[in-house]
């Protein structure tokens, strides 16, 4: 049987996000908020929040390691092994919420800023339905396609940017029936990036022009916001998995005790030290040129809106000494993020040291679970 489709096959985050700095969106009677899962490459992570007043209740959160090689590239590679990992974990959580919100990455996604005519919605459909393969490379019988009007236009111009995403049916459709098979439902297709934006509007930020960088094991997601509205996103294929497995090689130690040395929790071998410092700069330094190269593209296509800080997150939030590498080579402040700082926080059941340990790469599990379902 052919995996339900969710309600949203991608969707971006004014389709379902926050829809102010200051207010949650209204909750019109059958509705709720969807389960946040963050399915990657090294871990998942799970989030579950309430609508609290003006803010949210931090419910539930955790994460759990994936096995080796069970995803690559953003697509399941062994989905019986990721679907062990998601039971596991959401029975461990003792979530009853069977709605989740996922996202997706990699090769099999594209996200593209074009500039048309300003058209209807309905025009703007046909139009990408029928032109899209001039703004993607993919077969439009292979792909499933959402779009947002970003209305640029002012005074006489009439012509708009518009955000267009595509994702291959195979890669979503792998999830969907994974998923469907552990008797959840899938309501929501999001795209990592901009499930960073969400948590980053749910966390307070939307009204800022900010550089918000995740940075995980095998990726890192870069999204230049400004005015609510996302200017630029894209996926860069370096990850902290890479700069863990140079330390391994180069001091023939486990990845366990390579990740440690990595995160700051283990002082390197005194011999080794500054072996370990060229390695761990290099690979910072590959990241922040990543940054600067988004960072220019943005002022020269859009020099009227300065970004005003980089916002980290991620598990490579966690090297010491990244934020101030970043600040330094970008000439920009680098905050570490935290999706629940307007959370309210239940202190009995979560552990407040480890919701700031693990708060960073929690983000895009929290945006996914800002995201509004019908039930």
């Amino acid at each position: 049987m052919a995996p339900k489709m969710p309600q949203l096959k991608l969707s971006l985050p004014s389709l379902g996000g926050l829809t102010s700095r200051f207010s949650l969106p209204f909750m019109a009677r059958g509705e709720a908020l969807a389960l946040g899962l963050d399915i990657g490459s090294h871990a998942v992570k799970a989030c579950e929040l309430q609508r609290s007043g003006s803010g949210y209740l931090l419910k539930s959160l955790g994460s759990a390691l994936m096995p080796p090689d069970t995803i690559e590239d953003g697509a399941l590679v062994e989905p019986a092994a990721v679907a062990g990992v998601i039971g596991n974990l959401l029975g461990n959580l003792g979530s009853r919420n069977k709605k989740v919100a996922i996202s997706v990455s990699g090769y099999s996604v594209i996200v593209k800023k074009i500039n048309l005519r300003v058209m209807s919605s309905e025009e703007l459909e046909k139009h990408l339905h029928e032109e899209a393969e001039q703004y993607i490379p993919f077969d439009i019988d292979d792909v499933y396609l959402d779009c947002q009007d970003l209305h640029t236009n002012t005074g006489e111009d009439d012509h708009t940017d518009i955000m267009l995403v595509a994702a291959k049916k195979e890669l979503v459709d792998g999830y969907l029936g994974m998923l469907e098979d552990l008797g959840l439902e899938t309501v929501v297709v999001d795209v990592d990036a901009f499930a960073l934006e969400n948590a980053f509007e749910a966390a307070g930020g939307p009204d800022e022009s900010a550089v918000l960088v995740d940075i995980g094991a095998s990726k890192m997601n870069i999204n230049i916001v400004s005015g609510g509205a996302s200017a630029l996103a894209r996926d860069v294929i370096l990850g902290g998995r890479q700069l863990t497995e140079q330390i391994q090689r180069a001091l023939d130690i486990s990845f366990e005790e390579a990740e440690e040395i990595k995160l700051g929790l283990t002082p390197a071998p005194e011999n080794a030290r500054q072996r370990v410092e060229k390695i761990v700069l290099e690979a910072c330094r590959q990241w922040s040129a990543e940054i600067k190269r988004a960072l220019d593209f943005h002022q020269t296509t859009s020099p009227e809106q300065a970004v005003e800080r980089i916002v980290l997150s991620g598990g490579g939030a966690n090297i010491a000494g990244l934020a101030d590498l970043f600040s330094q080579e970008n000439n920009l402040p680098t905050t570490i993020f935290n999706p629940f700082a307007r959370a309210v926080v239940d202190q009995k059941r979560i552990d407040p040291a480890y919701l700031r340990a693990v708060a960073p790469s929690m983000a895009q599990a929290a945006g996914l679970a800002t995201r509004l379902v019908e039930f």
